[in-house]
């Protein structure tokens, strides 16, 4: 009777746990900047206008191919400091429709790291990659590398983190089963089953902490110019390495004034100005 009590608290205390993570993951989908980040922008829409007007009106302009007017639209809640992986998503399909792929792929990959696993996200951001001049050869990597980067993908921070959450609770749960049960069969069955929890743990946990920190990474860039001519040096009398265009994702690894030093998926580098490149 008493291992029974336990039991339930336990389990209590650990739904308890989950549906707190679940209620601060949900309130995020609509993140808005602080006020004062506001203030940055030049020109930021009337107040008065509501965002639920300004995404109704957006989404209107979209279904009547109004793709110019849906994307300054959407750009309105941008410039308020509002974000979500729906407004990055709809805003990239309005770019891909007016012909924008550079800024289609920039929005693509932002929505794509809001919601890593959103299969339309990735369908679509594969889709708008084919209409890029640049054919890049990936260097290759081992293959287990691959997958576990795949299987981290395939959910987003928040989920990882419940799931972590909730292999904890169970690995307590196991442990009072081998510390309490009297039969060895159930010892057993507690002890094997701690072991596998604790791996799920901590492996949902660096899932978690590795999607956390690629939503943080601010060293991903896509070429937003027609055409730029990456340099040997930061100078614009250095010599040509080559070309890139619009849409080829980068990323940086230096910066010096107004230039920033890039790499690209073949291992390849040299110099572009900052403003050709803008971060994901």
């Amino acid at each position: 009777m008493k291992i029974n009590r336990i039991l339930s608290l336990l389990l209590l205390l650990a739904a308890g746990s989950v549906v707190s993570a679940r209620a601060q993951g949900d309130s995020d989908t609509l993140v808005a900047a602080e006020p004062e980040s506001l203030a940055v922008h030049a020109s930021v829409p009337n107040v008065s206008e509501s965002v639920e007007t300004i995404w109704d009106a957006a989404n209107t302009a979209y279904i009547n191919a109004d793709y110019h007017g849906a994307i300054e639209t959407y750009e309105k809640l941008l410039k308020r400091g509002y974000a979500s992986e729906k407004l990055y998503y709809n805003l990239a399909n309005a770019c891909f429709k007016a012909g924008h792929y550079g800024k289609a792929i920039l929005f693509y990959n932002r929505a794509l790291r809001l919601s890593p696993g959103d299969a339309d996200i990735r369908y679509n951001l594969d889709v708008a990659n084919t209409f890029t001049k640049d054919k890049i050869s990936v260097v290759p990597e081992f293959f287990l590398k691959t997958w576990i980067r795949t299987v981290r993908s395939s959910l987003g921070c928040t989920a990882w983190s419940l799931l972590s959450l909730g292999a904890l609770a169970l690995m307590f749960l196991l442990v009072l089963l081998y510390l309490l049960a009297g039969r060895l069969v159930w010892r057993k069955t507690g002890f094997y089953g701690m072991l596998v929890m604790f791996v799920c743990f901590v492996a949902s946990t660096s899932f978690a902490i590795s999607e956390r920190n690629e939503q943080l990474d601010s060293t991903e860039a896509i070429v937003m110019s027609s055409s730029v001519s990456v340099k040997s040096s930061p100078d614009n009398s250095s010599t040509d390495l080559f070309v890139l265009h619009e849409g080829t994702k980068v990323r940086t690894v230096n910066e010096l004034g107004d230039w920033r030093e890039i790499v690209i998926a073949d291992g390849k580098k040299g110099w572009v100005e900052a403003r050709t490149i803008e971060t994901i």
